[in-house]
């Protein structure tokens, strides 16, 4: 048309079924520029949205429309002359309330130039904002009219038809949130799962190793008696030596190879018994360490479960509060990230687990 608009708003624009004349139908996948025109051409009012090179509201506006408000960020308006009924969904109430306003600014200018035909060859200039005051009886005027022009949809239908289609909007998107907590919770079992697996793949080698820690204690305990033994018996011997030498040295070589071979075998032992003592001393630095692994292993597993819990809090939340579904995505969005860290955190642990193990 040429002219600039008089009033603009974005919004997300329906179009009621015009089968079932209950149900909604979306005109746009998101919110649009809506706007008021005052077209000079033709001495009218416009409400026009266009999404890409389509034009999905192209609507004259007469002195007997009516604008209906049917929840907080929702309104409607019927189109007789394009049999249809157009529907706005704003993303606050001002701005919707502010849409009503406008509405009626110019619904009364266009009832103004209807009802004086003697300036129709006299150029009509837009209704500017904050101009043209409208009065209560012109209000009533106009709601009495707009009951004879749009009697083949009753008011009250016309709002719970609204209402409900609102409402399954509302449905529709909760669904689809509480599809995707659902994929996420089912990952987060299966990770919980897998970390039991490992726990129990760990407390099968944790009691494997106690095992072994008591076998070589065992085998430790007797070589320090088998130690202290050949000690005894070395002392014995020599307290046998001595009196021998004395008496003539006899026997004395047969005594020296006895003893030398006592040593050397003692010897041997002391280095077993070592090499047995580092041993131990290693498997029991594992043992604490697969311990400690357990114990944080443990905690990880709460936290899990006392994520899990939360989401299924959440979960209930979102079917219960619809008007606080922002509010949700962002503690779920939270959720993730804080289940994306433990995550990491399993990971690491899982390959720090590994490590050990293969030591």
């Amino acid at each position: 048309m040429g002219e600039q608009p008089i009033f603009t708003t974005r919004a997300h624009v329906f179009q009621i079924d015009p089968n079932t004349k209950k149900n909604w139908l979306p005109s746009s996948k998101q919110a649009v520029t809506v706007s008021f025109f005052f077209d000079s051409t033709r001495n009218s009012y416009r409400i026009i949205s266009v999404d890409g090179s389509k034009a999905i509201i192209n609507s004259t506006i007469s002195s007997t429309m009516t604008f209906t408000k049917t929840s907080q960020k929702f309104g409607q308006w019927a189109d007789t002359r394009a049999n249809t009924v157009y529907g706005l969904g704003f993303s606050t109430e001002m701005e919707l309330n502010k849409f009503i306003e406008e509405f009626e600014r110019v619904k009364e200018a266009a009832l103004e130039i209807t009802s004086e035909p003697s300036k129709k060859g006299i150029d009509s200039t837009p209704v500017q904002n904050g101009s043209a005051k409208i009065t209560n009886n012109e209000i009533n005027h106009a709601k009495q009219s707009s009951g004879d022009s749009t009697g083949s949809i009753p008011n009250p239908v016309h709002i719970m038809a609204s209402s409900d289609a609102q409402l399954k909007y509302e449905n529709d998107r909760l669904k689809i949130a509480l599809a995707q907590s659902s994929n996420n919770a089912k990952k987060w079992e299966l990770e919980l799962q897998t970390l039991k697996n490992n726990n129990a793949r760990l407390t099968t080698a944790l009691q494997e190793s106690t095992s072994n820690v008591e076998e070589w204690k065992r085998q430790l305990s007797a070589y320090k008696e088998e130690n202290v033994r050949l000690k005894k018996r070395m002392k014995e011997l020599e307290a046998t030596v001595e009196p021998e030498a004395q008496n003539g040295h006899s026997d004395t070589a047969e005594l020296e190879s006895r003893v030398q071979e006592l040593t050397l075998a003692h010897k041997n032992k002391d280095q077993e018994v070592e090499g047995l003592s580092k041993r131990l001393e290693e498997v029991s630095g594992l043992a604490e360490e697969n311990t400690r692994l357990s114990s944080e292993l443990e905690k990880t597993t709460s936290n899990v479960d006392a994520l899990t819990s939360r989401l299924t809090d959440l979960e209930e939340k979102l079917q219960q509060e619809r008007a606080t579904r922002e509010e949700n995505s962002t503690q779920m969005t939270t959720l993730h990230e804080q289940l994306g860290s433990t995550l990491e955190q399993l990971a690491s642990l899982h390959i720090h687990l590994g490590k050990s193990l293969n030591h």
